[in-house]
């Protein structure tokens, strides 16, 4: 059965099976454990491991853990974790240092066919000598070597018998080559640091470019799929699989990387939002990493929505943060319950009923699910409305309270306003009101026209919960102000305290989330600095332009 392709990358491995140069697609991603993951990566997790779901194939989880000084094992389980998360499984749980001893003995390789040397040119000599792109590089007085020398070096390099960054191995191409990277690249450096996985056994590491395709090779990797940035670099890929004469090597294929406007993308800015106490951690809701997302409520077959909306491309691009938004409102409004919180209380007292009197109405949890049931909410004499869905004084077109005006309570009866109580400062801090009979659904008088349906809790059963309102961490760029530290937003984070909430949500587990009624959907956060708190996760109105 022929499979039809739906972006170029698939384009290509569907004609790699036609013509029989593949018979089992292998994929694979690749993530330096030097940070958590950010949406960035989700596009890429999808396109590695939609791959081999669509494909019958396999996809490895390859950690790139080659500069020990900055990765780290919490990084790898946030990391596993979050695959996890959105769903994916991988078959082999890989890593670089796995083949540490295998890319020293290619390096070695190398060095016998004359195309790898010992320079001791320390990094800034190196830049130093590089070239411009209109300018050739100049080649090291190290270059002529003897391969004899260079052996023993490369040798002593790997007993500790040099200082770190006094040597490096590079590779012997081309000073002249208008690519920048193939300019006698440095392919392994001296760094004493204790690594991760292989303790203090090595003090020589290979760098990205020459243990990437490597590791590729020796997984049976066939498309080797990386954002645009490594487009550059993949001569040198190929130019490693080539020297180190793999049969049958990978191909390289790069994709436009995933730009949101006003969203951080970069794991050393986020590194340094949590080292400088901006956030309050990697998984802090308002992080646009995975784990944030998943515990600000995001769901994750949102997320794998969004990267298909957003499809596979050539070019790179900005893509407008709305259409994540769209997408999680568009899974919540299908998945999420239904619930009555009111933010700011306003207290009501329906005079005409009885001080013990207690009325039950169903409320269904999910209008587009039905199967989602029903719940029970408690009307009683004294309830909370919200303050702003009462006006002294209305403005134009105001759909709400006003004195001696109606309103229905959601999913109960309709109240007409009888009188206010005010405070010293003329506003109001109770209302007087009075139920019409056989107003509910169904009632008589269930068709009386109200201009408004609001939400409300009764005073006898209302919990108290706080409510975490996140915005972006950034706000917009202009022609003044264009670095993140300036365009950090003061206003990302609103905490709402003393809000009233029917215990139909306190029901559920930690985690659940709910369309609050005429606000946004939270997600339940459980107890929080000893209050029972909730996340926002993205507000009800939609403005992305579908």
């Amino acid at each position: 059965m022929t499979i039809e392709a739906s972006n170029f990358i698939e384009d290509i491995i569907v004609n790699d099976l036609e013509t029989g140069k593949h018979n089992l697609i292998y994929t694979r991603f690749p993530p330096e454990p030097n940070g958590y993951l950010h949406v960035g990566h989700s596009k890429s997790l999808c396109i590695n491991f939609g791959i081999k779901q669509k494909f019958n194939g396999k996809c490895n989880l390859r950690f790139d853990d080659t500069n020990p000084t900055k990765e780290d094992v919490e990084y790898v389980e946030s990391i596993k974790e979050d695959i996890k998360w959105l769903g994916f499984e991988w078959d082999k749980e890989l890593y670089a240092s796995d083949y540490f001893e295998q890319t020293y003995d290619l390096a070695v390789k190398l060095i016998k066919k004359g195309v790898a040397y010992v320079c001791d040119y320390d990094a800034e000599q190196i830049r130093a000598t590089r070239g411009t792109l209109t300018e050739p590089g100049q080649e090291s007085p190290y270059r002529n070597r003897s391969v004899e020398e260079n052996l023993k070096l490369f040798q002593e390099m790997r007993e500790g018998k040099y200082a770190d960054g006094s040597k490096v191995l590079r590779a012997k191409i081309d000073m002249a080559s208008p690519n920048i990277n193939m300019r006698d690249p440095v392919i392994y450096r001296i760094l004493r640091y204790h690594h991760h996985r292989t303790g203090d056994k090595w003090c020589v590491y290979p760098m990205y470019d020459f243990a990437h395709p490597i590791g590729d090779a020796l997984d049976g990797v066939t498309h080797s799929i990386c954002t645009l940035e490594f487009e550059d670099h993949r001569p040198l890929y190929d130019w490693v699989c080539e020297q180190c004469e793999f049969v049958n090597p990978p191909r390289q294929i790069e994709f436009a990387r995933l730009n949101i406007k006003n969203t951080i993308m970069s794991k050393r800015y986020l590194k340094r939002l949590v080292e400088n106490g901006h956030v309050e951690g990697w998984n802090d809701p308002r992080m646009p990493t995975l784990s944030g997302m998943r515990e600000r409520g995001y769901p994750a077959e949102a997320v794998k929505e969004f990267c298909a909306r957003v499809g596979v491309a050539k070019a790179n691009s900005e893509v407008d943060p709305a259409l994540l938004e769209f997408c999680v409102r568009e899974n919540l409004n299908q998945n999420a319950q239904r619930a009555m919180v009111v933010e700011r209380p306003l207290a009501v007292v329906i005079d005409n009923m009885g001080d013990d009197e207690e009325l039950s109405f169903a409320v269904v949890n999910n209008p587009n699910n039905p199967d989602s049931g029903t719940h029970n909410v408690i009307l009683t004499k004294n309830i909370y409305i919200e303050e702003t869905d009462f006006a002294l004084n209305p403005p134009p077109k105001y759909k709400r309270l006003v004195e001696g005006g109606l309103i229905r309570l959601k999913g109960a009866y309709i109240l007409r306003h009888v009188s206010t109580e005010l405070d010293g400062q003329g506003n109001p801090v109770r209302l007087h009101c009075e139920y019409i009979e056989d107003s509910a659904s169904g009632g008589v008088n269930c068709n009386i026209k109200v201009k408004g349906t609001v939400q409300w809790v009764s005073q006898k059963y209302a919990v108290d919960c706080n409510l975490y309102k996140y915005e972006s961490l950034l706000v917009d760029a202009t022609d003044e102000i264009t670095d993140f530290n300036d365009r950090l937003n003061p206003n990302s984070l609103e905490l709402v305290e003393g809000a009233k909430g029917e215990p139909f949500l306190f029901e559920g587990k930690v985690g659940e989330s709910y369309q609050f009624m005429r606000q946004a959907y939270y997600k339940y956060a459980g107890k929080k600095n000893g209050v029972e708190s909730f996340y926002r996760i993205v507000s009800l109105k939609d403005s992305f332009n579908k």
